[in-house]
């Protein structure tokens, strides 16, 4: 096969799926390249970057999801965090996308027990985010907090901006692989929620380098309880094992929260 030929084609070929044409370019030319390494022929490259793309992304939205309804639907609506009308919205639009969807039934527990457990946040990195900017109401940081945030759904990222924008929140989103580059931004906080087993996937030793380089005074890391399928499986005691080895020799105090759906990690840098 010829290199650079074949990989324009496989990036052309995925991203011709409207499951996969807003993902970021460079994530599917990186988990392109690497297939046809491995790959005996072109179509079995092209076939397991799209599994490999589902299993770390598409697996866990919605086929058709509705950003442009939603936009409108926004506009709308009161501008308010408190709104009443503004948290319904999230609330419905969270439920597209498995992430955010598991957490609903323990979203403000789940947040009010974190941020009790840390200084007020005028600053928050959310890597990997999903449509979790979306719980912004429920995060209760300090006024005019800056939320920054990233993903590799450039529609996703353009929603989020207009949501961050019409609450009057600073900062804004952005399209990154993160197995290629953490973002260069420091923040009191940053959120690493339900990532890392999608990210290991893509670089198995993602890990502590992603953890060391996020210019975060505090980190949350968050795994699964159970799988998309709703079994536990002992998932939750196996993140637990897994990370605490991961994370040993790092310069952080880790203390773990649990919750029914998720199992969070609470990372306080240690000087």
């Amino acid at each position: 096969m010829n290199g650079a030929d074949d990989l324009e084609r496989l990036v052309q070929a995925v991203m011709a799926s409207p499951r996969y044409a807003a993902l970021s370019e460079e994530l599917v030319r990186s988990v392109g390249a690497r297939e046809l390494q491995k790959r005996r022929n072109f179509k079995e490259a092209v076939k397991q970057t799209r599994s490999k793309l589902h299993q770390v992304g598409a697996a866990y939205q919605e086929d058709n999801m509705q950003y442009a309804a939603w936009e409108q639907e926004l506009e709308r609506l009161p501008s308010s965090v408190e709104s009443t009308e503004l948290r319904a919205f999230c609330l419905r639009v969270m439920a597209a996308h498995a992430s955010t969807r598991e957490r609903l039934p323990i979203l403000e527990a789940f947040y009010q027990e974190l941020l009790d457990h840390l200084p007020p946040a005028r600053s928050l990195l959310d890597v990997a985010c999903g449509l979790n900017p979306l719980c912004l109401p429920w995060m209760k940081l300090e006024e005019n907090a800056q939320y920054y945030a990233c993903d590799v759904y450039t529609d996703m990222v353009a929603f989020l901006n207009r949501f961050l924008a019409h609450v009057g929140a600073g900062g804004g989103a952005q399209v990154c692989d993160l197995t290629a580059r953490v973002p260069d931004v420091e923040v009191d906080l940053a959120l690493v929620l339900k990532t890392l087993p999608c990210l290991e996937q893509l670089d198995k030793t993602i890990t502590p380098r992603l953890l060391q380089g996020l210019r975060a005074k505090s980190i949350v890391v968050s795994f699964p309880a159970h799988s998309l399928g709703g079994r536990s499986k002992g998932m939750a005691q196996f993140y637990e094992r897994q990370f605490l080895q991961q994370v040993e020799g790092l310069p952080f105090k880790a203390s773990a929260l649990r919750f029914k759906t998720e199992l969070a990690f609470l990372l306080e840098r240690v000087e």
